[in-house]
């Protein structure tokens, strides 16, 4: 409790101390904004009023908050473009927002104005099997297209945990991951063209429906970009042929020493499973209590594992991963062969899995979750450092995350309403993604910089490198109008010279 009074003002928010010197827009700034809004997509497309624009104050990061002044839901591009133009007349930053399941703070209405939801945007436009791509709005969610996929042979492979609430503008914002991204890759790899409004409300079209688009690779520039380049209203997507079968199974550990050497052994053998998920103790305990799918609570560590592709040879390959998970003083169970992934079953693991953040819900009535990456082989090293820091500070971190590419997603629980432990929770995060850094890894794997990790920036590039950053942003957004005060610190470049907050209305 002292360790953490006493160095709180070291983390003193950057963001906290942003919104307090940013001038907001007036009164009348707003008023006038609101009527050009009204003209333009109607009322029924806005809220202005503050107990409904309070439900925005924050999204899945909920340690900062601010409210924006109007929050719009656009149900077409063209609504899109003239928002955008009256935010510039008007000179009101904007923001745009999917289902808010960022967990970085990335749809923070930094500086209020305008939040620009994009969830009424939710339709599949095209599915083209034979080209293998399908064309969506950015509001669909994640699991929509899976399913409306089912039965055709094909998949959209990017799968985050927060499949059944996400969108896909907010994957490709946050170039999004998921347990089968170890295989699959991340959302990058699966995007062929975004159609995105940009900041002066002009729209522009990256990529297509073809591979391999001469010229520079800008999808690749594009998506994680955290809505600081624009806002995107239309993705290609490209379609993954479903595997012809699979295999999921658990390995069960006594310690999360043994279940992580298992993690570095299976893809030292020339393995590569579809997934390699962990579970500590902790986790084991919420998802059981919560979904009863039979994960021995007992066990100090899970690792749920899959493989996948032409039935033939399937088998050797899951011999060959319980021979190592048994040479590390580990069992296996509940093996699950599976030829589709809607057998009950299989669900059910997956089920367990990707709500394991919901079951936190049942134990702690706050918690915020950190996204660092390490190399495999220090899994041990970070997974031994958390716990250090959950008896320093008082606090209570469960782990359940991607183990097959080290992307560690320690959890941290407390109680937001006490100031002490909000402190704390701080203090914890920032000394737990530092020593990710300190091991050669990164503060984020899949959930963005957001407002949450500005200051890990400095710490993980040179000024040269956020000096580009920001060259190459304001090309994008010069006026630094659309997302403001997201992802790259404040000094870096010339991101000062264009402040969010000057209102031309005034």
């Amino acid at each position: 409790m002292t360790t953490a009074t006493s160095h709180s003002s070291e983390l003193a928010s950057p963001i906290t101390d942003s919104l307090a010197h940013l001038p907001h827009p007036d009164h009348e700034v707003v008023a006038r904004l609101i009527k050009d809004l009204q003209h333009a997509i109607g009322d029924e497309n806005l809220i202005t009023h503050h107990d409904e624009l309070i439900v925005y104050e924050c999204d899945g990061y909920v340690i900062e908050k601010n409210v924006p002044d109007v929050v719009v839901f656009p149900t077409c591009r063209d609504h899109v473009v003239d928002i955008v133009k009256i935010c510039n007349k008007h000179g009101v930053p904007f923001v745009p927002r999917g289902a808010g399941t960022s967990l970085a703070g990335g749809t923070l209405a930094v500086g209020g104005g305008v939040m620009i939801s994009l969830t009424r945007m939710k339709k599949i436009l095209e599915i083209n099997i034979r080209d293998r791509f399908a064309v969506v709005e950015p509001g669909v969610v994640n699991v929509w297209l899976t399913r409306a996929l089912s039965g055709t042979g094909f998949h959209y492979a990017p799968d985050p945990s927060s499949q059944t609430a996400c969108t896909i503008g907010g994957n490709v914002a946050t170039n999004s991951g998921g347990p089968h991204t170890l295989k699959y890759g991340v959302t990058v790899n699966h995007i062929m063209g975004v159609e995105m409004v940009m900041p002066d409300g002009s729209i522009m079209d990256i990529g297509g429906t073809c591979e391999e688009m001469p010229g520079l690779d800008l999808i690749g520039l594009v998506v994680g970009h955290e809505g600081t380049f624009g806002i995107v209203t239309k993705v290609i997507v490209r379609l993954t042929r479903d595997p012809e079968a699979g295999r999921t199974f658990l390995g069960v550990f006594d310690s999360i020493e043994s279940c992580t050497q298992t993690v570095s052994d299976i893809i030292a053998s020339g393995i590569v499973p579809a997934a390699l998920e962990m579970l500590d103790n902790l986790m084991i305990k919420a998802v059981e209590e919560a979904f009863h799918f039979g994960f021995p609570t007992e066990a100090g560590a899970v690792l749920i594992i899959e493989t996948d592709g032409l039935e033939a040879g399937l088998d050797d390959q899951a011999d060959a991963i319980a021979e190592i998970v048994l040479k590390n003083q580990g069992t296996v169970q509940k093996r699950i062969p599976w030829r589709t992934r809607k057998e009950p079953e299989y669900m059910a693991v997956w089920k367990s899995r990707k709500s394991a953040f919901g079951a936190i819900g049942r134990i702690s009535p706050t918690f915020c979750t950190q996204d660092g990456v390490v190399p495999r082989t220090k899994l041990p090293h970070i997974l031994h450092f958390i716990q250090s820091i959950s008896e320093k500070y008082n606090l209570r971190i469960g782990n359940v995350f991607h183990a097959g590419d080290g992307n560690i997603h320690p959890i941290l629980l407390f109680d937001e309403r006490d100031a002490e432990q909000v402190k704390r929770v701080l203090l914890a995060s920032h000394e737990i993604l530092s020593e990710c850094i300190a091991v050669g890894g990164s503060a984020t794997g899949e959930h963005g910089i957001g407002v949450e990790k500005i200051e890990f920036m400095k710490m993980l590039f040179s000024d040269d490198s956020l000096n580009a950053m920001t060259a190459v942003r304001q090309v994008f957004n010069p006026n630094n109008c659309c997302s403001p005060l997201k992802m790259i610190p404040s000094g870096c470049g010339c991101l000062e010279r264009a402040h969010p907050g000057h209102h031309a209305g005034a």
